[in-house]
């Protein structure tokens, strides 16, 4: 079968093809043949070398495909069941914890492989509307968003919510925001992507390379009162705007560093002044992950997918990543 290997010290040009045998299947583990992942940022600093990890590691958090054989010692899955990855295979529930949080293409082997032999409570069912392409944009994006807005944010129908750009996690944000009866703010700063968003259901749009300080522009359009949840994947180089558009009370979930780890500015004043609550956000346990399929399905929400690409030309999508030519999601597909 094929697989990709990172050789170290990392870097795209050092993501290797490789045919392999099929993995040994242990008792309490099934085998899943992967029909599809989906990039993420922390993929990206992965294959770059930025986060480090053993040498040839199997990259990619997120998988989605079918059941081909179960462990003797399995009892929640069958041959030909349809099934999508969690990123933390051993945070099932409650809140998280250190023990728990071994990361999937990360601390152990991810799913950029046509098959993988996985612990039976290191997946979940795939929302029944939706193909493998499309549920395996979920398990890190999908499920951030949904914490964010939903386990930490507790959105309400008639509250703000601003995202930031058109990455996966704004997009899904997005989404869900809408379904929930919010309104949404979104930036970015392609004309082309804007109206994109606006087709979704963004209220309100904001160039933010034409507003550097979009924080006054979400000010205006909300009778100088801000916005309930900030949906901050910009890092160091947006929080301080974030602040700004931020209402009294506000909420702002910190997701990504996109542009930079750092803040340059002093801005915690601004932070305990308007009584902002921060909450940092990296995935969540499987139940949560359960809450949002049922969710997808019973809004028949779709995942936007702007790219396709095969496994064989995972750094050809990573190159696409980093030129930020994507809308939403990069499928990688492995059905050769």
């Amino acid at each position: 079968m094929r697989q990709i290997q990172i050789q170290k010290p990392g870097g795209l040009e050092n993501l290797k093809l490789e045919n392999v045998d099929s993995p040994d299947l242990q008792s309490n583990e099934v085998l899943m043949k992967i029909s599809a992942s989906s990039l993420n940022y922390h993929d990206l600093m992965v294959a770059l070398g930025l986060i480090p990890t053993e040498d040839k590691r199997i990259p990619l958090s997120d998988g989605a495909g079918e059941i081909i054989e179960v462990g003797d010692e399995v009892t929640n899955w069958k041959v030909s069941d349809k099934v999508m990855s969690v990123c933390f295979p051993n945070w099932i529930d409650g809140p998280p914890k250190f023990e728990l949080l071994s990361f999937i293409g990360d601390n152990e082997d991810g799913y950029a492989t046509e098959v993988i032999a996985i612990k039976e409570s290191a997946i979940t069912k795939i929302p029944e509307n939706l193909n493998f392409a499309e549920a395996a944009t979920l398990p890190c994006a999908g499920l951030t968003a949904w914490r964010a807005l939903v386990d930490e944010g507790n959105l309400k129908a008639n509250e703000t919510v601003l995202v930031q750009g058109t990455g996966g996690v704004s997009i899904f944000a997005l989404q869900l925001a809408k379904c929930m009866g919010a309104k949404v703010i979104a930036t970015s700063s392609s004309e082309e992507k804007l109206s994109k968003l606006k087709d979704l259901g963004a209220d309100e749009l904001i160039n933010y390379k034409e507003n550097p300080e979009w924080g006054k522009e979400v000010l205006k359009l909300t009778n100088n009162e801000g916005v309930d949840h900030v949906i901050e994947v910009g890092g160091g180089g947006t929080f301080g705007e974030s602040v700004r558009a931020a209402k009294l009370g506000g909420h702002i979930a910190l997701i990504g560093v996109l542009s930079g780890p750092a803040v340059s500015e002093i801005i915690l004043p601004r932070i305990f002044l308007k009584q902002v609550r921060l909450s940092g956000i990296a995935m969540a346990n499987q139940q949560s992950q359960l809450a949002m399929i049922k969710f997808i399905e019973k809004n028949n929400i779709k995942p936007i997918i702007s790219d396709t690409f095969d496994l064989a030309d995972l750094s050809k999508a990573f190159q696409h990543q980093i030129d930020n030519k994507h809308f939403g999601k990069i499928s990688i597909t492995m059905e050769s």
